[in-house]
């Protein structure tokens, strides 16, 4: 019926009347918020999101970059400088060896078995910084680094000059024509230091350096000889014959034999080619005398630093007679 109904909208059971207040409970509940913050503040507004695209196209214009931005890249690491040794066998190799060295690296997460301890103890025995990263890091590196990773000391070269100011008499100088094996390098710096030679001179360019391997094969060597690098070795052929050196280059076609080399009592420069093509035409031509030594037929040519060898040790065994 009509007079039954109720208005539209009306709840059951209301009153009417004003209704009663939270007793002042939201305003405290607001107490100590501080004020509100500004639209670009705040993460999930429009304004913040505008103000946030504003910054990083700056940051590409070359305007100041945010605290984010400038932090380095998760997971990378800098890089050592100078070359460095990774792997287990290389690490601890160059560290029995004595190789100079600025700081060994392991991963935090790295399986510590015979090797790695072993690299510890001698690490810490020369005294070495040791650092410790993230393997994400050190793969960063080197990614074949198997979690350790040693840092090399540059080699300090001497001169030419050096050498042969700290010469013995008579002198005997080794020179190397592109030799590019380090192993060979460091095998050559091992048998001229055994033989009493006052140094080896070599070619920036186009040649091995001293390297970790070269200072390895050396067998600590390295660390009592002087090794000069020069930009022309014609140039320092010719400086050594001024200070009155022979210039004796080895080569296995010569027809003259190192037994039948009459200046071994002298100053001397002996003059190794490189493992492939031996004598550079230039060098062959600036030297006093070229000789060879004489093996069977059937062997092709003698390894740079085994041919190197028996030239001084000849050369040593003539000085030595009365």
């Amino acid at each position: 019926m009509a007079g039954n109904s109720k208005p539209r909208g009306a709840v059951r059971g209301s009153k009417k009347g004003p209704s009663s207040g939270s007793g002042g409970n939201n305003k405290r509940r607001l107490e100590g918020k501080g004020p509100t913050p500004k639209a670009e503040d705040r993460p999930y507004h429009a304004a913040a999101k505008r103000k946030k695209a504003a910054e990083k196209k700056d940051g590409k214009r070359g305007g100041t970059s945010s605290p984010r931005a400038a932090a380095s890249p998760r997971g990378r690491s800098e890089k050592p400088k100078g070359e460095i040794v990774s792997g287990r066998n290389a690490v601890l190799e160059a560290l029995r060896e004595n190789v100079p060295a600025t700081e060994l690296i392991v991963a935090r997460s790295i399986d510590v078995d015979d090797r790695v301890a072993e690299s510890l103890k001698l690490a810490l025995h020369h005294g070495l910084n040791i650092r410790e990263v993230h393997r994400a890091e050190i793969e960063n590196i080197n990614a074949n680094s198997q979690g350790i990773i040693l840092a090399i000391k540059p080699y300090q070269y001497s001169s030419f000059q050096e050498i042969a100011e700290q010469a013995n008499h008579p002198m005997m100088i080794i020179a190397l024509d592109g030799v590019t094996d380090p192993r060979n390098l460091g095998a050559i710096v091992r048998s001229a230091s055994a033989f009493g030679a006052a140094g080896v001179v070599m070619t920036e360019r186009r040649a091995a350096a001293m390297t970790a391997a070269a200072w390895k094969s050396s067998a600590g060597a390295a660390a009592r000889l002087r090794v000069a690098q020069v930009t022309n070795l014609a140039r320092t052929i010719e400086d050594a014959q001024k200070l009155g050196c022979f210039v004796v280059g080895l080569d296995g076609e010569a027809d003259v034999t190192l037994s039948e080399m009459k200046v071994a009592k002298e100053h001397l420069m002996i003059v190794v080619g490189s493992e492939g093509k031996g004598l550079s035409r230039l060098v062959r031509e600036k030297c006093d005398l070229v000789v060879s030594i004489p093996i069977m037929a059937s062997t092709e040519s003698l390894n740079a630093s085994v041919a190197t060898s028996i030239a001084m040790f000849w050369v040593d065994e003539q000085r030595r007679k009365k």
